[in-house]
């Protein structure tokens, strides 16, 4: 059971989108809304279309992040890597980019990147314009500024002929509600960056008693992380935020009562049936432990072939340095036997030397160690060749190793002494002696136990990472105390959980539990999770599209931005509530009010008059 509970880390690497070739039902008889889910984690895109030929699903999936390597020196050759192409994010963590600031998007430039590569991954030519409408998701009240440069870019960069904005979290509930729509209910959507609790009236948001948490997914797993880097500082690099999501989602559970939870796990025998182990990669091979007798004794003779080798080319180097000298000192003898006296005394002064005889005794010394080194050098390849011819076991023998060879030789031998010390039998060890095996792959383990709920515990409980936020209960609470009482009864009958935040198994009875507590005694509630908490957005929009593609209520046409601008907003049952800019205009100046400034202005007069 224990090795069952051992799980490896799956590092799996993105694969790069493929250029699909555009179906013929999306351009005849007419172009297809094209729906774009652009959220802050994930960006999903495909067609809207009732045809059957056209998928019902999104074809492209990616991470909404960009980076763009610098190149050469000056900018020359950089180039720019979208979503699943950059392959895996941990390597190009620090030249990560979003547009997103939390869910708001404000980097179009970056925006317009991922725009680029939606249109060229699915086949559609933007460089004259795109003619397919454009569906797109949008946060929950969203800043007008944003909106305008959405839609600049929209309607400028692209020429798209119009576009209509949602909110991801509705497009979910009105796919899952739709066959009841319009409806009452109080969505509870989580992503990667916000929590929101949005009321529902009638098929309409009501957008002044919504409210947003600051944290998501984002969040749960930078405190994961922090946890097990506190926990495992020997592995601080390999505890990545990737390795931190994957255990989120796959190792990760809501408590439905934190503190009770918690007591759990002080038992050791719960300890030992819920701990998950995580295995983090590892090499087997750790300085040597692993070789061995004869690949140790083969290691052996290698290292001692290469101080042969070493002290061969250091003799020759020696002989080579002498030789010269010699040839120098013998050179000056000759100056004096020819009889040039003041070029030999000249030399001597140069050598350092005073005399003849002095010359002479170094010249002897010289001579007898040139000799001595030609004797070494040739004894070691007559040792070499009998080796060789004889094919006898390469391991020397020390004694006569060190008797042959020089000093220097033995010496360098003798750091090698620990190397040979291991040939002796384990027989003569004493057994006190014996170290225990080392078992590297349990050093190499992160051990999942509280913190498989503390993470996900932060969306009610923002306290446990410092955060003055409400969680999701009070948040509810709050939001549901801004009703009356038969408002209150009509929106807890459908409590809607949505977003990929919300796939936490028991998440579910987590939000029973808390509307158990805060609702009246023996009153009913109703809580439903998407059916696909991720996609059911991006379902939601189609859904919408493909009903609405031929009525105007929610498009938004070029016409619409040219005269209304780019903050304008038609809006719609999964739509955002449009609140227009409204500028204070000025009060016209009345006669009575410029009265007394005229006649301030004719009693004061010129100056230059008045002198």
């Amino acid at each position: 059971a224990a090795a069952s509970r051992v799980f490896a880390f799956r590092d799996a690497r993105w694969a790069p989108d493929p250029v699909l070739e555009p179906n013929a039902a999306v351009r005849t008889p007419q172009p297809v809304p094209l729906v774009i889910d652009n959220g802050s984690f994930q960006t999903r895109a495909g067609w809207a279309s009732a045809d059957p030929a056209v998928p019902a699903e999104p074809l492209l999936r990616f991470r909404s992040l960009a980076a763009r390597s610098r190149g050469a020196r000056g900018g020359a050759g950089a180039e720019t890597q979208v979503g699943n192409d950059l392959g895996s994010p941990e390597p190009l963590r620090w030249l990560l980019r979003s547009p997103f600031d939390r869910n708001v998007p404000v980097q179009m430039e970056l925006q317009e990147l991922l725009f680029d590569h939606v249109f060229q991954r699915l086949g559609v030519a933007s460089q004259g314009c795109v003619d397919h409408p454009i569906v797109l998701t949008e946060a929950v009240c969203n800043p007008l500024y944003s909106r305008q440069m959405m839609s600049e870019l929209l309607f400028e960069c692209y020429q798209v002929p119009k576009v209509s904005y949602g909110v991801d979290s509705l497009y979910s509930f009105y796919h899952n509600r739709r066959q009841n729509w319009p409806c009452s209910g109080l969505v509870v959507s989580s992503g990667y960056q916000c929590t929101h609790i949005l009321p529902v009236l009638e098929g309409r948001l009501d957008a002044k008693n919504c409210k947003r948490i600051n944290l998501g997914g984002c969040q749960a797993a930078v405190y994961l992380q922090r946890l097990l880097q506190l926990k495992y500082p020997g592995h601080f690099a390999a505890i990545t935020l990737s390795r931190m999501e994957e255990i989120l989602h796959e190792h990760s559970y809501i408590a439905e009562d934190y503190i009770e939870e918690l007591q759990k796990w002080r038992s050791p025998e719960y300890y030992e049936n819920n701990m998950h182990k995580m295995q983090l990669p590892f090499s087997n091979k750790l300085l040597g432990s692993t070789l061995t007798s004869e690949e140790k004794q083969e290691k052996r003779q290698q290292q001692l072939r290469r101080l042969q080798e070493l002290n061969a080319r250091r003799r020759e180097e020696k002989l080579q340095l002498d030789q010269e000298r010699l040839d120098r000192l013998l050179y000056v003898q000759e100056l004096l036997e020819d009889g040039q006296m003041d070029q030999f005394h000249k030399a001597l002064v140069e050598l350092n030397m005073d005399s003849a005889e002095e010359l002479q005794s170094y010249i002897n010394k010289l001579s007898l160690s040139v000799e001595q080194t030609k004797q070494k050098i040739l004894q070691a390849e007559v040792n070499v060749e009998v080796d060789v011819v004889d094919s006898k076991p390469e391991t020397p023998d020390l004694e006569t190793l060190g008797s042959e060879q020089s000093l220097e030789d033995v010496e360098s031998i003798n750091e090698f002494e620990p190397l040979f010390a291991e040939e002796q039998p384990e027989v003569e060890k004493p057994v006190a002696a014996v170290q225990p095996v080392f078992n590297l792959a349990e050093y190499h383990q992160l051990f999942l136990g509280t913190e498989r709920i503390r993470a996900p515990e932060i969306v009610f409980q923002p306290s446990l990472i410092g955060e003055d936020q409400a969680g999701i209960a009070e948040t509810m609470q709050y939001v549901l105390e801004r009703y009356s009482k038969e408002q209150q009864a009509v929106l807890v009958q459908n409590v809607f959980l949505t977003g990929g935040n919300t796939m936490y198994p028991g998440l579910k009875a987590r939000v029973e539990k808390e509307l158990l507590e805060m609702r009246p005694f023996q009153s009913s509630f109703q809580v439903h999770l998407a059916t696909s908490p991720v996609l059911d957005a991006w379902y939601g929009a189609r859904d919408w599209a493909v009903e609405y593609m031929a009525r105007e209520e929610g498009w938004i046409t070029r016409k619409d931005y040219e005269e209304k601008g780019g903050e304008y907003l038609k809006e719609h049952c999964a739509s955002n509530v449009y609140v227009p800019i409204r500028l204070p205009k000025q009060a016209p100046r009345t006669s009575e009010a410029l009265a007394p400034s005229r006649a301030l202005a004719s009693s004061t007069g010129n100056p230059c008059e008045q002198a």
